[in-house]
């Protein structure tokens, strides 16, 4: 099968990088599947490229041996759906800003492939959410890697999520929203709302208010195995769900059942990263201006 290939706009300085990539592809004859929005942007960049066709992610999850995201975290959380419950390996380069996920930097690049090519590379499988309800919402991109977000949609009143875990009611939020975050979101949307950094492959989920109306609301984790249910009541009459970079506006009768996805995504992990490294250098721990 082929290398997959989705991307977005990168920096004239990157540029030479990436070329650098689809040289080596190149010169070790690989076949490539190109996602046809980054093929758009290639032609206008001046990126040559050989043995390539073309995708459109609305026709099917993608079966490759590895996707190459190029981008940033957002990239890669493109690719997740693109690829699905096929499960193909991604492989995040980073030609965007911070990276939690897209860890390869340019410089890096034709590098990190020669060790994709021969083996030299780890695969971390980090868990999903998917959602369920009456009303079918994202079709059969139903999943998350990151977050399911529940947000008001207006500027002034806030909503009350009503939300039940197992079946046992848990508690009704009065907040802005709430976000369920898988181990791999932490670092994403519920690090922002005060939510807790985890090791992405834990086996729980965060569930992590936005501006609650109650100060000693406080973020809960959860087990990876539950099955959350929530009810939402807006005086808007509607609420904003998103899955990621995705989202809808829906009726607010609407009940959504969140859960672990049956399948997961797989990311390719290099040897020189590890999560505590990308830690230290995303959040300049350590760093202080009297050293």
């Amino acid at each position: 099968m082929p290398i997959a290939i989705h991307g977005r706009i990168f920096n004239e300085s990157a540029k030479p990088f990436v070329q650098s990539m689809f040289d080596e592809l190149a010169e070790r004859s690989v076949n490539l599947l190109i996602s046809e929005s980054y093929q758009n942007f290639l032609s206008e960049s001046g990126i040559n490229y050989s043995n390539a066709s073309f995708y459109d992610p609305t026709d099917g999850f993608v079966e490759a041996d590895f996707m190459l995201s190029l981008g940033g975290d957002g990239t890669l959380l493109e690719a997740v759906t693109h690829v699905g419950k096929n499960e193909t390996p991604i492989v995040g380069i980073n030609t965007g800003r911070l990276g939690f996920l897209a860890t390869i930097p340019p410089d890096k690049i034709r590098e990190n492939i020669q060790e994709l090519l021969t083996g030299n590379y780890e695969i971390e499988k980090r868990k999903l959410v998917s959602i369920e309800s009456e009303t079918d919402i994202f079709g059969r991109t139903n999943f998350g890697l990151n977050e399911l977000g529940i947000m008001k949609t207006d500027s002034s009143s806030m909503i009350v999520v009503k939300a039940y875990l197992n079946g046992d009611y848990l508690n009704a939020y009065w907040a802005d929203g709430l976000i369920i975050s898988t181990p791999t979101g932490s670092t994403g949307y519920c690090m922002s709302v005060g939510g807790p950094l985890v090791m992405p492959t834990s086996d729980i989920f965060v569930i992590a208010p936005m501006s609650p109306h109650n100060l000693n609301v406080r973020p809960l984790v959860v087990s990876s195995d539950a099955v959350l249910t929530f009810e939402v009541e807006s005086r808007s009459k509607n609420y904003l769900i998103s899955l990621d970079s995705r989202s809808k506006v829906v009726d607010s009768t609407v009940k959504i059942t969140m859960k672990q996805a049956l399948f997961k995504a797989h990311l390719v992990k290099m040897p020189e990263t590890n999560f505590l490294s990308t830690l230290r250098s995303k959040l300049n721990w350590g760093l202080d201006v009297r050293n």
